[in-house]
């Protein structure tokens, strides 16, 4: 059996419209071939073919986390499809902001964390069954200020506080702390922020808790004179025990499913939520080869399928790995030049190079997730990625006994992948059957219509 070696170039199939972060108000917010019929033990090494990354879903949102100890870069991800003189955000953050603590980010980083760690689709090749099998090793990819007195008045008399006010690239930023959320809702609206009807009932709990709130809208001027064709990531850096992510403000606008994708970057392994369970995407499953064609709309039914399954209020854990290796990637491991640029502030530090990566993918609503994500770091660091696996079997002459049971074995196997693709994707066993070539025509069970 011939090694079989990733292509220079990766294949998507799918070119999909993505919107990452719509925001009026909106927030924060994936070798054992089997020779002849012989089982063997699977390595992860394999032929890439595609990735369910973003460009799968209309409206996704992207967070990137690098968190350690108390210390996180939080990085927010914005493709903001509208006038840019609506933009508007707010986010809850537990302390005060300066400037010096704004950043503006590589919208690149994020796509590159995202091809990183994107559930992957992987193919194999049968060998000769006639020919004596040769095993191979697998081996990792290597790393590489001031507002008026009349203004303070009126802020005052509402309960807000202008804690900070500066400009970071093409926004205009205010921290503000509030007593009360009417006051707060009454601040935005009076000072030209767009924001929805009944902001105020959930800007209420983060008042309670003393947060600070993190508000930013575009300036023009500065916009039109970079002549900027998207708005960038925005940055923050701040120490504080809460590790969570806020979500609640992002569900104002939509009573539909929302689809968040969150990065989290840690020296010390998998990070996990911990007021929701985190279940693993299913994966490591053997499909029909036609998939190969049809991977989108795979992907996208077998989440659905397993997000209904779980009820519709789990996150699911689509890639956990060191981010020194891949097997098989998706994607290059990003290099320590590009780990910085996405907010890994510990290199060359006590804690090393050592960086993990968690991608987590919450689909969520309001009545599911009424509550933020709570996050922590765990020692944990054990590889798991979304991995889907076709085998293309042998085709050339067999003129060997062997050769005859591995051709009578295909169509066994080839009804096994049928059906796991059913189980995970809810498709008619029917309609895949007739897209696999089977090796030859069987008469249909008597019973096969009623089960169907």
């Amino acid at each position: 059996m011939k090694k079989i070696s990733p292509p220079e170039i990766k294949i998507n199939l799918w070119r999909l419209p993505a919107s990452i972060l719509r925001i009026s108000l909106t927030l924060i917010i994936s070798l054992a071939i089997i020779i002849g019929f012989t089982p063997q033990a699977w390595a992860f090494c394999g032929f890439y073919v595609a990735k369910a990354d973003t460009k799968l879903y209309n409206q996704a949102s992207q967070v990137v986390i690098a968190r350690d100890r108390d210390r996180t870069i939080l990085t927010m991800a914005n493709d903001y499809q509208g006038d840019v003189k609506d933009f508007a955000l707010v986010v809850p953050v537990p302390v005060v902001l300066t400037e010096d603590q704004v950043h503006i980010g590589d919208p690149k980083i994020i796509q590159r964390l995202d091809a990183f760690s994107a559930p992957r689709l992987v193919e194999y090749f049968d060998s000769d069954p006639c020919a004596p099998p040769v095993a191979f090793l697998a081996r990792p990819a290597a790393g590489n200020r001031a507002t008026g007195n009349r203004a303070q008045i009126e802020d005052e008399a509402l309960g807000v506080t202008v804690e900070e006010r500066f400009t970071v690239g093409e926004y205009d930023i205010v921290i503000l702390s509030a007593k009360e959320s009417n006051g707060l809702e009454t601040w935005l609206r009076r000072n030209d922020y767009r924001i929805p009807q009944g902001a105020n009932r959930l800007l209420r709990p983060y008042i309670r808790q003393k947060m600070k709130f993190f508000v930013a809208k575009v300036n023009l001027q500065e916009f039109e004179k970079a002549d900027y064709q998207k708005l960038r990531p925005l940055m923050m850096a701040y120490e504080s025990r809460k590790f969570m992510l806020p979500i609640r403000l992002g569900m104002i606008n939509s009573t539909k499913e929302q689809d968040l994708i969150v990065y989290i970057l840690s020296p010390q392994g998998q990070a996990e939520i911990t007021n929701y369970r985190t279940v693993k995407i299913p994966s490591n499953t053997e499909l029909p080869v036609f998939v190969k064609k049809e991977f989108t709309d795979f992907y996208k039914a077998m989440f659905q399928t397993a997000y209904e399954q779980e009820d519709k209020k789990v996150a699911f854990l689509e890639y956990a790995w060191d981010m020194g290796w891949c097997d098989p990637c998706a994607d290059n491991p990003l290099t320590p030049e590009e780990l910085k640029k996405a907010g890994v502030f510990w290199l060359n530090s006590s804690r090393g190079t050592n960086v993990f990566i968690t991608r987590l993918h919450v689909r969520y609503t309001r009545n599911k997730f009424p509550e933020d994500l709570m996050f922590q770091e765990t020692s944990n660091r054990q590889n798991f990625q979304g991995r889907y696996v076709l085998r293309h079997p042998y085709e050339g002459e067999m003129d060997c006994p062997a050769g005859e049971e591995y051709q009578q074995s295909l169509n066994k196997r080839f009804e096994q992948e049928a059906q796991t693709l059913a189980k995970l994707t809810g498709w008619k066993l029917r309609d895949i059957r007739q897209k696999i070539n089977f090796t030859q025509s069987q008469p249909t069970p008597w019973w096969r219509s009623v089960w169907d």
